[in-house]
């Protein structure tokens, strides 16, 4: 892929960061609810000031699935437990909050126009991103034959290797800073994601360049896995500011010229040039959107964000990268270590599978927001929390399902259109499909702020099968058993924890 997916919302304008930021699925915030008034010498001095309460959030209490939503917006209101006995007679905003659930009949609103659909995401947009992330592909086409494919490095050409490597330390490193760009974004903060672009995209760029040199290989190959990395840090700057448009202008000198080398024989002169024009317009695009956020208005106040958070975020790209590059080189691999097959003796179903996988992406992200959409929509219609456990499990359940049935359609296109493609397997088929469900599951989870937990378990994942990959086991079964592995593992998370309602508000 050619950058990271996107963590929040946004629709690429100036205004989107500060609505990240409101509570959409709340009513307007009230102001503190204040003491009640002292009552007058004709008026029943006994009267309970929590119904005086109870009336002023009759629609907050009326709309609340479990107390506990009553009691995040009272705390959010600033009611703490000291003004909840001094002003209420309750000893804590819990108990305060459960007495108005109790005390309010419900009333809920069933979805609406305005509050049903609080994570739109426009699919055509969406469409345009799974393009974008496929149509990278097409420069290893055009860059084949700068790879010394006389000299063999565990059974790819020299070469090869370092470019995985380069590829590895991109994903992990445009991962964390996709991130963390999003993070100032989110607070309002352009001007400080540009900064943070323009110091850490060259950074990323540089670190994968020089991955590459010290693993060793042709001049020409260490050449192209440094251009891949300068592309990928202007992508993932074009990503992240939502100029998905941008970018695809800047492949499309890529796309024509794949076309034109798939009909006729092109001198590797002309190839290089057209691998050139992709990247010098990937990089004058992203220096332009970075200029633009740098001459954003100043911000009024001094803001930090911790390095940590962006730990697990960098593992997690690092772990998704090494499960993908598994799924891809990994017959190739195991041919290399368990007999020396060199890669051109025998043909892997995996170039299609991939092509599968990387136009789904587009898909994933909109089944994303898709699911948060329709989960906002079952709170606002469950009765009970069980009610709401599952609807959002049957959301999460079709969602899933839907985007796996997606890549195994594209598959079954991409093996049809690919020149002497063999057909997958059922085990095959089953090894993407665990892929790309883990894959999407801890996509969702990471969404949700499970970072650590996603990248742990992905990043075992990862290890184990390339353990069992350089002890000569099967890369299919290797992927079946880690991928699949994961995915239950991460059901299991994503169940009980997607069924809180707070998770959603």
């Amino acid at each position: 892929m050619s950058g990271p997916l996107r963590l929040v919302p946004d629709e690429a304008g100036p205004e989107w960061a500060e609505q990240t930021m409101q509570l959409r699925t709340l009513p307007r915030q009230r102001r503190r609810p204040a003491p009640p008034e002292p009552a007058d010498d004709g008026l029943d001095l006994s009267a309970d000031p929590i119904d005086a309460l109870a009336e002023r959030l009759a629609d907050v209490c009326a709309d609340a699935v479990h107390p506990y939503e009553i009691a995040a917006f009272l705390e959010s209101d600033g009611l703490t437990d000291e003004q909840a006995a001094l002003n209420y007679g309750r000893p804590d905003s819990f108990t305060l909050a459960e007495e108005l659930f109790t005390k309010v009949a419900r009333r809920y609103p069933g979805p609406s126009a305005e509050f049903a659909n609080p994570w739109r995401a426009d699919p055509w947009r969406c469409v345009v991103r799974g393009l974008v992330f496929a149509l990278p592909g097409l420069g290893y086409l055009l860059g084949a034959n700068l790879f010394a494919v006389d000299r063999m490095r565990f059974g790819l050409p020299s070469g090869m290797v370092a470019l995985s490597v380069a590829t590895l330390a991109s994903w992990s490193w445009n991962q964390a800073l996709a991130h963390r760009s999003y993070a100032w974004l989110g607070r309002g903060r352009r001007r400080a994601a540009g900064r943070c672009l323009a110091i850490g995209a060259p950074a990323g760029a540089l670190v994968a360049a020089v991955s590459a040199y010290v693993v060793g290989g042709p001049l020409s190959s260490l050449l192209f896995a440094a251009g891949q990395s300068g592309y990928l840090a202007a992508a993932t700057v074009l990503l992240v500011l939502g100029r998905e448009k941008s970018l695809l202008v800047a492949l499309a000198p890529s796309a024509l010229g794949a076309g034109v080398v798939l009909a006729v024989d092109v001198p590797q002169v002309v190839r290089t040039c057209v691998l050139l024009a992709t990247l010098a317009l990937a990089l004058a695009l992203a220096v332009r959107e970075v200029v633009r956020c740098l001459r954003s208005e100043q911000d009024a106040t001094v803001l930090r964000l911790p390095l940590s958070k962006e730990i697990p975020q960098g593992l997690f790209g690092l772990a998704v990268g090494t499960l993908t590059l598994i799924a891809g080189l990994g017959t190739t691999i195991h041919q290399a270590v368990d007999g020396g097959v060199r890669a051109t003796d025998a043909a892997a179903p995996t170039g299609p599978a991939m092509v599968a996988l990387t136009l789904s992406l587009g898909l994933a992200e909109w089944l994303l927001f898709r699911y948060r959409a329709m989960a906002v929509a079952a709170l606002r219609t469950s009765h009970t929390p069980g009610q709401f456990v599952r609807r959002t499990g049957g959301v999460l359940l079709g969602c899933l399902l839907t985007y796996l049935t997606t890549v195994a359609a594209l598959d079954a296109a991409a093996t049809v259109l690919w020149p002497g493609a063999p057909n997958l397997g059922t085990v095959q088929l089953g090894a993407l499909l665990v892929l790309g469900g883990a894959l999407w599951l801890a996509l969702l989870l990471n969404a949700f702020g499970h970072s650590w937990s996603t990248a742990l378990i992905c990043l075992a994942a990862a290890i184990a099968e390339c353990a069992g990959l350089l002890a000569g086991a099967d890369p299919t079964l290797l992927q079946l058993m880690g991928c699949g592995a994961a995915a239950l593992v991460l059901t299991s998370i994503a169940g009980p924890a997607l069924g809180r309602t707070t998770k959603h508000r």
